[in-house]
């Protein structure tokens, strides 16, 4: 995940891998709140405990002692709290308010343009099943 601007309330920052799939994929660009509260669900910009200059998008699951609990939305990408425990509040950047998606390739018909311009710009959702279904193991 690549951050861009950090000063202003808002910010875009750009997905990089396939730990949110299938939410968020690889080269979404994030509008992002900084300092904005978190709730279970949310999806979050947080710097990664073990490596501080790197940051990372991940949905935070519940609050624990120690901060957040915070999962990737992709099984299968391993690197999150199961990896490096909670994560303290203070490393938690910003909340994603919304996605857009940038077009891959379109095609040449105006319906696979119209297709994409209604599935690029979303609201970026809390998941509520998330942690309903982690209590439930």
């Amino acid at each position: 995940m690549r951050e861009q601007g950090a000063r202003l309330p808002y910010g875009v920052a750009e997905v990089t891998g396939p730990s949110m799939v299938p939410t968020l994929r690889h080269g979404d660009q994030l509008l992002v709140r900084y300092g904005a509260p978190v709730r279970a669900g949310d999806v979050v910009v947080l710097r990664h405990p073990l490596q501080q200059d790197l940051l990372i998008v991940k949905r935070a699951v519940e609050r624990r002692e120690g901060g957040w609990w915070v999962l990737g939305d992709n099984p299968f990408a391993e690197s999150d709290s199961r990896l490096f425990g909670t994560v303290p509040d203070e490393l938690v950047v910003a909340k994603a308010l919304g996605r857009f998606r940038p077009p891959r390739e379109l095609g040449r018909s105006v319906r696979s343009a119209l297709g994409w311009a209604v599935s690029a710009l979303r609201p970026v959702r809390a998941d509520r099943s998330v942690t309903r279904r982690l209590k439930a193991r």
